[in-house]
């Protein structure tokens, strides 16, 4: 494994001083909650790849789900349109569906991307009509009536913990201590493998499979379900615990589109994970993800005090590193976090598992490239921000972490 390291700070970059103008960046920024993505660019790409051993079967779902999936527009549109015909909010809820579909990608095994997407499609339009008719049967009401009694806040306290508490009730005593004893209480995984004469990797996958079990109880008690089938419980628990093989082997996907219980349950076992609202994860395969990533850097940035000419820079840098993972990898991902602390600044971290570099100090010359080697763009994206590490194994996959300063 080879590392190179540069800091303008340090002054142990080799680089010229003379810095040609970044190319220009369009100044639009990534959407987030809204306006929600233009269906027709969205598309789907994985994460780095798992080390957790071969599966073909997983190969070929990450395969698939690579592709765009465009193929779902018409599908939701269908469904929409029907229901809603030249309303227009038809669009808004195609887009919501699909953004959904997306959050869940990572979840759920390919073949389930079509029968989710008409699952989420008819929850997102109940949901719809759910807000209409509240919104119609309270138009009459001139000034909010004052009710007497705990507030709404404290009512939803209130059931949150009955809830949850219910919920832990129904796993086995050993699951329930367990789940107390790390998440409550903050006992560290190699402290209870030491007491019950386990290892951490066993703990956390028990661990893992309790959570997976109180998702489900807690949905079902908070929304007061009763499941059909005794398949249910299976399904939902291969959907809570991401078990893409199992999913295969229930058949899940023909489940959703017949049991409208779980397939209104699947959204918020999907949908669960939101990252910190000052770190951005984007995963980079095709062209499209470099645009994607560029505007995401660049909108995460500007929450500072940075110049718009420190904008552009940041965003052309990161175009610089994503247009290298497309290239040459051919897939990875790329976080853009702000940092607070020791000073304000934005961090990218892109990672991916393609074939390294061999030679990283030759990659960090200017005017090196070779298509068969990580190095265009490289040495561009070192000069553009005040702190470049680069490390990389040939066969394993190149790690890039760049740092730019708010020096406002």
């Amino acid at each position: 494994m080879t590392v190179a390291r540069s800091s303008d700070a340090g002054g142990e970059q080799q680089a010229p001083t003379s810095v040609p103008p970044p190319a220009a960046v369009p100044p639009t920024p990534v959407p987030t909650a809204a306006p929600l993505p233009d269906v027709s660019e969205l598309t789907v790409a994985p994460g780095p790849a798992r080390s957790d051993g071969p599966d073909p079967d997983a190969r070929a779902g990450s395969r698939a789900a690579t592709e765009p999936i465009t193929h779902l527009i018409p599908i939701v549109r269908r469904i929409v349109h029907a229901r809603l015909g030249g309303d227009p909010l038809a669009d808004d809820l195609v887009q919501e569906t699909l953004t959904r579909v997306m959050t869940a990608i990572d979840r759920i095994d390919a073949s389930m991307l079509e029968p989710y997407a008409i699952s989420t499609a008819r929850n997102v339009l109940a949901n719809h009509w759910r807000g209409q008719d509240r919104e119609r049967r309270n138009q009459h009401r001139a000034l909010e009536i004052a009710i007497d009694g705990p507030s709404d806040s404290a009512l939803l306290a209130g059931e949150d913990r009955s809830a949850m508490a219910t919920a832990l009730s129904k796993l086995s005593e050993r699951d329930r201590a367990l789940v107390l004893a790390h998440e409550v209480s903050g006992v560290d995984t190699a402290t209870l493998a030491a007491r019950d004469g386990s290892t951490p990797g066993a703990v956390a996958a028990q661990l893992s499979r309790a959570r997976a079990k109180l998702r489900i109880e807690y949905l079902l008690a908070a929304e007061h379900v009763e499941l059909p089938t005794p398949q249910c419980r299976a399904v939902l628990l291969a959907l809570s615990a991401a078990d893409r093989r199992r999913q295969r082997q229930l058949d899940a996907a023909r489940h959703l589109l017949q049991c409208n219980v779980c397939a209104q349950l699947s959204t918020p076992l999907l949908a669960r994970g939101k990252t910190s609202d000052d770190q951005i994860t984007v995963g980079i395969s095709v062209d499209a993800d470099i645009v994607t990533a560029r505007q995401a850097a660049r909108e995460l940035a500007s929450r500072l005090s940075f110049s718009a000419t420190a904008l552009t820079t940041i965003a052309t840098a990161v175009s610089e590193i994503a247009r290298n993972i497309v290239r040459f990898a051919g897939q990875g991902e790329i976080v853009v976090e702000l940092l607070r602390r020791p000073r304000a600044g934005v961090q990218i971290v892109a990672r991916d598992a393609g074939p390294g570099i061999v030679d990283t100090q030759a990659a960090l010359t200017e005017g090196y490239s070779t298509y068969h080697g990580l190095g265009l763009g490289l040495p561009g994206a070192r000069r553009l921000m005040d702190e470049f590490q680069l490390v990389s194994e040939p066969g394993r996959g190149t790690t890039v972490t760049m740092t730019k300063w708010d020096s406002r």
